[in-house]
């Protein structure tokens, strides 16, 4: 072999092998890319929402994880919000949140996922499915409160978290904000060159699972969103058996505050709670 096809071999090898090792690191240290939790221990509820209570939830594989239930602060509707966080933070970073819904005359329950807000556990997509049935449970169990007058929410990922949920125990209805096809999907759009849907692990398939879901159901996106493209939620909202809303809000990325706490996101909840009310005799 000359010498040229030797100095071939030996690239393609380093090639090979530094791929390899880039795919195994990419294996192993997958859910510390998907999960951004900020794991300090949020102050007492009180402090940061008027009225509202700590309340701990207690997780089928036995973690404890602290929650915010928060009571309406105008006239009740009789509806609770169950909100399934996003990737990053903590509970803290959904005050504003909770607050707006609270003005809007809705009870909200904030909660962290095990490995935030200063909770046991470490997050994978088993362990948070575990840990919204604790707050659900919690919820119907502990509160009162009736599945009827139940409305999920979820936020990117934890659109994933609550579309799994209502597979199990429907809502009477379920708020998307900026939902994703299936987590892989998103993985593939920034990594274009990573075999994504083959190393990933946690999967969480939106629009599969709200495929098998017949309540009703809005979903949200930011028209600007980088992180989730809005073609995905489009194509979540495809995908959903129950009757769906759509609310694209114009020029709004997937961090901005109007998909926080802005007002087409709560009268998007609003209008999803009055569609979800059974009318009366």
């Amino acid at each position: 072999m000359s010498s040229g096809g030797v100095l071939a071999l030996r690239v393609a090898a380093i090639v090979l092998i530094l791929t390899v090792v880039l795919l195994t690191l990419v294996w192993a240290l997958q859910r510390h890319l998907i999960y951004l939790p900020d794991r300090s221990p949020p102050p007492p509820a009180g402090e940061v929402l008027p009225g509202a209570r700590d309340v701990t939830l207690t997780t089928a594989d036995g973690l404890e994880l602290g929650a915010w239930h928060v009571t309406a602060t105008t006239q009740r509707r009789d509806m609770t919000v169950l909100v399934a966080n996003g990737n990053g933070g903590n509970r803290s970073g959904r005050a504003l949140l909770a607050a707006a819904l609270a003005r809007a005359g809705f009870d909200v329950l904030l909660f962290d996922y095990r490995g935030y807000g200063g909770n046991p556990g470490e997050p994978s997509e088993d362990g948070l499915a575990r840990d919204v049935r604790a707050a659900r449970r919690y919820l119907v169990e502990e509160a009162g409160v009736d599945q009827d007058a139940l409305l999920y929410f979820g936020e990117s990922l934890g659109c994933g978290v609550v579309a799994e949920l209502a597979t199990e125990h429907p809502p009477a209805g379920l708020l998307l904000r900026s939902p994703f096809v299936e987590l892989a999907a998103v993985g593939q759009r920034h990594y274009p060159f990573v075999p994504v849907g083959l190393l990933l692990r946690d999967r969480y398939p939106v629009a599969e699972a709200v495929s098998g879901v017949d309540v009703p159901t809005t979903v949200v996106y930011g028209t600007a969103d980088a992180i989730v493209p809005p073609e995905q939620s489009r194509d979540v909202a495809a995908a959903a058996a129950g009757p769906v809303d759509q609310v694209a809000v114009a020029g709004a990325g997937h961090n901005d505050r109007a998909l926080l706490d802005g007002a087409e996101l709560i009268t998007a909840v609003t209008e999803l709670a009055d569609r979800a009310t059974p009318p009366l005799p």
